[in-house]
């Protein structure tokens, strides 16, 4: 490996940390780093995953001050992002790449959608239901909520691009949460589905990962990590919401070219 190629995928895993803590998407950045450098797609699948949980751990840590005392959420949320990210780690060794390539942009644009009328939509169905809890009650709108997140989880699993879109689409209208908590939430289901493939592709195909590519993504996102949730954090709401829709935006288009 040369240095500049090392210098390019530990520059695209900072900017991969920096989106990932802030809204979601940094995949968009390494993935095709490490094809371009002629990894084959799953090995830089993998790679990639492996190398993302440090920017996950420093994202959440930068988001404590928001996820402080919310431990009784979480409790809630995590199981179905950690169930989803284990069957979609096995998919991406027995599927072909295109299995969700139609599907997952009309997700993410009703994702973009969602993130733009959540405001409206939370105070409705607030009012309609009169929930305090951040949690929803509602044994049906639980019940979208925890599918979601257990399929945002299989996609985190398998691929991961906008998985961090998909999720703040969907807390934000179904959880009556401020923008920068749901971030916080969205941090930690994104770093648990990371590492549970993480896992799994350790375990099924150790000698598949690249793991000076693993290293060089690491190293770059843990700063990256950091880096977002400086700036996530003192974003408001309003502007969180358009780097969001850009973001979003941006991941149709290239899953779609």
């Amino acid at each position: 490996m040369s240095v500049l190629e090392a210098l390019a995928i530990f520059a695209a895993g900072m900017a991969a940390g920096t989106i990932n803590t802030i809204v979601g998407s940094g995949t968009l950045v390494t993935f095709p780093t490490l094809l371009f450098f002629g990894y084959p797609p799953v090995v830089a699948n993998m790679s990639n995953s492996v190398g993302l949980v440090a920017g996950g751990i420093t994202g959440v840590h930068g988001y404590r001050a928001e996820l402080r005392g919310q431990a009784h959420v979480l409790k809630r949320l995590i199981p179905a992002s950690l169930v989803g990210s284990v069957g979609g780690a096995l998919l991406l060794l027995v599927l072909p790449p295109e299995a969700f390539q139609t599907i997952v942009p009309v997700l993410i644009g009703l994702s973009v959608l969602l993130v733009v009328v959540g405001p409206w939509l939370q105070r409705k169905l607030a009012k309609a239901h009169g929930e305090q809890d951040p949690v929803p009650q509602g044994r049906i709108r639980l019940a979208v909520l925890l599918g979601g997140i257990l399929f945002a989880g299989a996609y985190g699993g398998y691929f991961g691009a906008a998985q961090g879109v998909l999720l703040m689409g969907l807390m934000s209208v179904l959880m009556t949460e401020s923008l920068q908590r749901i971030n916080g939430y969205k941090n930690v289901l994104g770093m648990v589905a990371n590492a549970v493939a993480a896992v799994v592709f350790m375990l099924v195909a150790w000698d598949d990962i690249s793991w000076i590519a693993a290293g060089l993504i690491a190293a770059g996102a843990l700063v990256g990590g950091y880096i977002g949730a400086h700036v996530g954090r003192r974003l408001p709401p309003w502007a969180l919401r358009g780097v969001i829709v850009v973001i979003g935006v941006a991941a149709i288009v290239n899953l779609l070219s």
